[in-house]
């Protein structure tokens, strides 16, 4: 031999090859000549440690791989600290600068129409993004309200709508916000805490 010394098993309630092997050895010399082991019963239990076995090697591989995706996922949100993300919501903060906003637009319109709303539920400017193909619609709203006075800074709430053949049908929106920090290893997975102080699913943005 090489002179290689097998590795130490640390669980003891595992069935190491080795001990697997002896069990075998010693079924087979306390077997009755008279009625020796089916051949097929000592494959099956082959065949059923060569399962085991694998699916041990299985859970530890996935187990491995499921941890360095999780350090990736990690680093990731890391890096979106101080960076402005869009996450789903309808929440729009108005700040002077114009305000970035999307709609996710399920097949082709007509025209997208956007709504911006103030604290109170009034609709203070409504535009139309024109014909429009399915997928992500970008948008900005450069604070002007329908009567070219300019907003106050605040929070407004903006709708999207889809028109095709005169009927309207509601988007879900996206907007822009700024993540202040990241929560790791909570029930929920990865959360971003944004500036207004909720918080999104790293799988959100």
């Amino acid at each position: 031999g090489l002179g290689l010394t097998p590795p130490k098993r640390t669980a003891s309630n595992e069935l190491g090859q080795d001990q697997f092997l002896e069990l075998m050895m010693a079924q087979l010399k306390n077997q009755d000549p008279m009625k020796p082991m089916d051949n097929g019963e000592f494959l099956s239990q082959m065949a059923q440690f060569g399962t085991v076995s694998g699916i041990q090697d299985l859970q530890k591989s996935f187990s491995s791989f499921s941890s360095s995706l999780q350090s990736n996922q990690a680093l990731m949100a890391s890096s979106l600290v101080g960076r402005a993300v869009l996450v789903p919501g309808s929440s729009l903060p108005y700040t002077g600068a114009p305000a970035m906003a999307a709609a996710d637009l399920p097949q082709t319109a007509g025209d997208v129409r956007v709504s911006v709303l103030d604290g109170g539920g009034q609709v203070v400017r409504q535009f139309t993004l024109g014909p429009q193909p399915a997928g992500t619609v970008k948008f900005s709203w450069d604070g002007l309200t329908n009567s070219g006075a300019t907003a106050p800074t605040g929070t407004y709430t903006i709708k999207a709508d889809a028109v095709s053949g005169g009927k309207n049908s509601a988007l879900p929106t996206y907007v822009v916000a700024r993540v202040d920090s990241v929560s790791l290893g909570g029930q929920q997975g990865i959360m971003l805490n944004l500036w207004d102080g909720s918080a999104t699913s790293l799988a959100n943005v």
